[in-house]
């Protein structure tokens, strides 16, 4: 290759100085000439090997059943790759053709060695790239933090490249300038502060499978609360369900708390948990006439029979003196109610029965009486999830008077006083 280039080279200046030229003016000429000849002879080798790589990798992309070189044609691969070969023909070059002109062959020499080095940083960019794009069409990988760790590689090979530029611009030996790169390594890592922050954290990200691509996930403290769609170094994403951005730095992931709500999604139900206020002077037992009327509701008429069946009994073997309504056991509209709720749940056809599905009673508040829904409906979507809990309670507000009972309301006006002594 050397002897090949020298040829190609090397036969203008002994011709000039044969000429006649004189040393200096043959020594340009010389340059001249061959810094032409140079410039065609590496546009041609550009086009053809870009011609050659790019053709070659379509048809390879083409015929393969992989979508990896798919995404190193998208990437431009072979683009760059292109660029890069005359640029080594140059570097080879250019000794020979500025061998008359030793302080600009060290510049020029500096100048394409640096550039060579960022080129081939940037083709091992779009590699990455294409294998970072590759990897998250696969299912395996789709919700993994791969633009992290491609980040850290890229990091590490730019430091390493700033190495060798500052070592061949100053002429300083590679390893000298490695033990100053350790001597301010305090320095980097207060200017790399965040960076070494997000990739230890997103390093434990993914390692204690704490979120996802993917996810949906609420951080309160950032305002977030939708699906994660991405992870890299310093940030997570978060595409909220209004359709805005929220960027929360990546190592706050494992500082502070955030609700990832992937267990809900992967169960078998979604929670339904909502309460509703009794007022308690509404609540009260039922005489025997109020019993018949109720045993019309059919959801509740066997219940009816066999709890009062249990009562009579009870209160026919202790003797019980019925006039007064308080004595002995009884129903209540309150129980009956929660009753009635529970077997109207178990019938709606909305609801994973194999789960918790209960109604109960809370803590009594200075508003009234909690009676809370603890269920799980079987569908997860966010539609249809807010149907079903809507219908749930629509059903619960309709039928309520029934039982003669009544929902607690703050009063919103001086019309809500009417009648209260």
């Amino acid at each position: 290759m050397h002897k090949l280039v020298e040829k190609i080279f090397g036969w203008c200046y002994p011709l000039l100085k044969k000429l006649d030229f004189g040393e200096t003016i043959s020594a340009y000429l010389s340059l001249a000439v061959n810094i032409f000849i140079l410039s065609v002879l590496s546009y041609i080798i550009y086009l053809v090997f870009r011609f050659v790589l790019v053709r070659t990798m379509i048809i390879v992309a083409k015929k393969t059943k992989t979508k990896f070189d798919d995404l190193l044609v998208s990437n431009k691969t072979a683009k760059y790759i292109a660029h890069l070969i005359p640029l080594l023909f140059i570097y080879k070059c250019v000794p020979i053709i500025l061998e008359n002109f030793v302080y600009w062959e060290s510049i020029f020499g500096k100048l394409i060695g640096i550039y060579i080095v960022l080129l081939s940083l940037w083709i091992i960019k779009t590699i990455f790239n294409a294998l970072r794009d590759h990897l998250k069409l696969n299912p395996r990988y789709s919700d993994k933090p791969i633009d992290s760790y491609i980040q850290v590689i890229m990091i590490v090979l730019w430091v390493f490249a700033f190495i060798f530029v500052v070592s061949k611009i100053f002429d300083i030996r590679t390893s000298t300038m490695l033990g100053t790169f350790g001597a301010i390594s305090a320095i980097i890592i207060l200017i790399f502060r965040d960076t070494i922050l997000g990739f230890v954290a997103s390093v434990q990200v993914s390692l204690n499978d704490m979120v996802r691509i993917g996810d949906w996930i609420t951080f309160d403290k950032f305002g977030a609360d939708g699906d994660v769609i991405e992870i890299n170094l310093a940030t997570v994403k978060v595409r909220n369900f209004d359709n805005t951005t929220t960027t929360i730095p990546t190592y706050s992931m494992i500082s502070d708390s955030f609700r990832n709500w992937r267990g809900m999604l992967d169960s078998d139900g979604r929670r339904i948990k909502r309460h509703i206020l009794i007022k308690v002077n509404s609540i009260r037992f039922l005489d025997e006439n109020e019993l018949q009327e109720l045993k019309k509701i059919q959801l509740v008429s066997d219940y009816i029979d066999l709890r009062q069946t249990e009562i009579d009994k009870y209160n026919k073997t202790h003797q019980v003196d019925k006039s007064v309504l308080i004595n002995g056991r009884n129903m209540t509209n309150f129980g009956l109610f929660r009753k009635y709720i529970t077997q109207y749940l178990s019938q709606y056809p909305g609801l994973n029965k194999d789960m918790i599905l209960l109604c109960r009673q809370l803590q009594p508040t200075p508003q009234g009486v909690p009676l809370e829904i603890y269920t799980f409906s079987n569908d997860k979507r966010f539609e249809n999830y807010e149907y079903i809990m809507s219908d749930i309670f629509d059903h619960i507000f309709a039928s309520i008077r029934f039982f003669d009972l009544e929902i607690y309301e703050m009063p919103s006006g001086k019309n809500d006083f009417v009648g209260i002594d």
